[in-house]
């Protein structure tokens, strides 16, 4: 399985520290943003990675991440998304780089410290989104948010930012998939946004009886707003004994 971090987009909700960077490249407590998506790939057995980026500071990401052997990386790739057209459009661009092996998709401003080791191992077909639960609806509403069947189990389909969330459960951003996903992403249509949807992606997978789920086990945050940004650099903090 091959890696891919999506790192594109202005960053405008961290305006004006993104004046000068990437959002990607902003620190989360004591390294640059993006280590951490990396460091979840590489602890999960993945060693070529390609990173999608875009915007005026595209260039920065080569002298910071280099050629990728201080992580341990066998590959790292660097794509140009030219203009921002949601999260599959990015994706998309990972086509080549796949060469028709499965892919693990991460959001370059996710930070964990789950361990996805096994899910990578085990996965065979079809999809398999890692979702965060959450008992605050009003955090739910910045996600997408699946909505399951009677059992509970079985995603019918995924809701982009909806008003009126079905469930508790919030997608992360980390997403494995099979080398049907480029064939579905030229199959959607732009949402009322102008953009193609990650929730509608997962949603033809459901529809197809192809997504499955599971529940991320330990730390998860985001790190795109301001309020995100300081808990995902508090926790790390924490976590290696700073006060």
């Amino acid at each position: 399985m091959k890696g891919v971090i999506l790192a594109g987009g202005k960053g405008t909700r961290l305006y004006p520290l993104t004046y000068a960077t990437s959002k990607h490249l902003l620190p989360v407590y004591d390294k640059p943003m993006i280590f951490y998506p990396i460091k979840t790939l590489v602890e999960a057995g993945i060693d070529e990675i390609l990173i999608v980026t875009g915007g005026p500071f595209a260039g920065h990401y080569v002298r910071v991440l280099k050629n990728g052997e201080g992580f341990g990386l066998k590959t790292l790739a660097y794509a140009y998304q030219e203009k921002s057209g949601g999260i599959p459009q990015a994706i998309a661009l990972a086509e080549d780089f796949a060469d028709k092996e499965p892919i693990c998709v991460i959001l370059g401003d996710n930070t964990t410290d789950a361990d996805i080791s096994q899910a990578v191992s085990d996965f065979d077909q079809g999809a398999l989104i890692f979702l965060k639960k959450y008992e605050d609806e009003e955090k739910l509403k910045r996600f997408g948010v699946p909505v399951f069947d009677k059992s509970g189990q079985k995603i019918v389909k995924v809701e982009e930012k909806p008003e009126n969330p079905k469930s508790l459960y919030a997608q992360t951003g980390l997403y494995l998939y099979d080398n049907t996903v480029f064939d579905k992403i030229r199959s959607l249509k732009p949402s009322t946004r102008g953009e193609l949807e990650v929730s509608d992606l997962n949603t033809a997978y459901a529809q197809a009886n192809q997504l499955f789920w599971a529940e991320l086990d330990g730390f998860w945050s985001d790190a795109g707003t301001f309020s995100s940004l300081y808990r995902s650099s508090q926790y790390w903090a924490e976590k290696s004994g700073e006060k």
